[in-house]
């Protein structure tokens, strides 16, 4: 499932090390070599970062990017930090925030998703017409949901942990139970779910809801910013093009590279998550990539309130506006 990927374990290290093998389109030589490693395996949630590479954009920008495809615990940012990649996909903004609250090195330069692809996920006709009407209901998540997204919910619905049920990563106990909420990502879960139980269940996304938070991060180390900007810029660039060429352009590039790094991929569901991405404004035609301190500051504010962070955690150490795509 989609969302184990939130899961992230320092067993990173060792798993890319023994199970994954970099994927590449050849290059001509002359070029900088680095290794991208993204948060989960492929799809179309990272479908902007195999189309950078397959259509050429990191060549353009003279670099020689290889994908080493993330998985069940993959730590993108030990990775980063130890120097095993040199560029890493950061899920979401707790999970950026906490490189500044750990004091790891990294820092995100850009955000592809404009808005967090997080649904939550009901039966129609159960009275659900919003998420303000899942107070008190019971709601599957996962146990690294209940330290993120989870924590605006409660501040904002008034929502209670009595709610939470353990989400294990299948939609058979949801399709089972009525009652059910689940969580998902706006791209995956619903259709699996349609496909599974033959009905087309109630969807809201948390950003429509006001869930400020970005997604889809890239990440690199403070020493690649003071020492390379122009390669941070180049890297940062050249991802944006990836993305408005993969969502708005052919996929057909991004796709075949896709489905070969994953064979459990299908066409049918990359196709209606591209669709998704565009439908829901996930990932905007233009400005993509953009970040601004207001929005940041919004999210900060809500997770400090909640006790995630504490309020005088310097919050900026985790990103930086100076490398937006052009």
């Amino acid at each position: 499932m989609t969302f184990s990927r939130r899961a992230v374990t320092a067993a990173g290290l060792a798993l890319l090390a023994s199970a994954c093998s970099p994927t590449k389109k050849d290059a001509a030589p002359g070029l900088t070599k680095l290794k991208l490693a993204t948060d989960w395996r492929a799809q179309a949630e990272l479908g902007g970062y195999y189309q950078a590479v397959a259509t050429g954009e990191f060549e353009k920008r003279g670099l020689d990017v290889s994908i080493v495809q993330g998985g069940p615990g993959v730590n993108v940012p030990q990775l980063l930090a130890t120097g095993a990649v040199d560029v890493g996909v950061g899920s979401n903004s707790f999970i950026v925030l906490n490189l500044a609250k750990e004091g790891v090195p990294v820092k995100a330069v850009a955000a592809y998703m404009d808005k967090d692809p997080q649904v939550l996920i009901a039966h129609p006709g159960t009275g659900v017409a919003s998420i303000a009407d899942m107070k008190g209901k019971p709601i599957l998540l996962s146990d690294a949901s209940v330290t993120a997204f989870w924590v605006w919910l409660k501040a904002k619905h008034g929502f209670t942990d009595a709610q939470v049920r353990k989400y294990n990563y299948s939609v058979a106990p949801f399709l089972a139970d009525k009652s059910l909420i689940q969580q998902g990502y706006a791209t995956s879960e619903p259709y699996l779910i349609e496909k599974a139980g033959g009905e087309k269940p109630a969807v809201f996304l948390l950003a429509d809801d006001g869930y400020p938070a970005y997604a889809s991060f890239a990440l690199v180390t403070d020493r690649m910013i003071a020492d390379k900007p122009a390669q941070v810029q180049a890297i940062s660039d050249a991802i944006a093009a990836g993305w408005k060429s993969y969502l708005y352009g052919d996929a057909k590039p991004g796709d075949a590279l896709i489905l070969k790094d994953n064979p459990e991929m299908t066409q049918d569901l990359l196709d209606q998550a591209r669709d998704k991405m565009r439908g829901y404004g996930i990932v905007p035609k233009d400005g993509i990539g953009a970040m601004t301190d207001a929005r940041w500051a919004q999210f900060f504010d809500v997770a400090a309130d909640q006790g995630v962070y504490p309020k005088t955690l310097d919050y900026k150490q985790a990103y930086s506006l100076a490398f937006l795509p052009k």
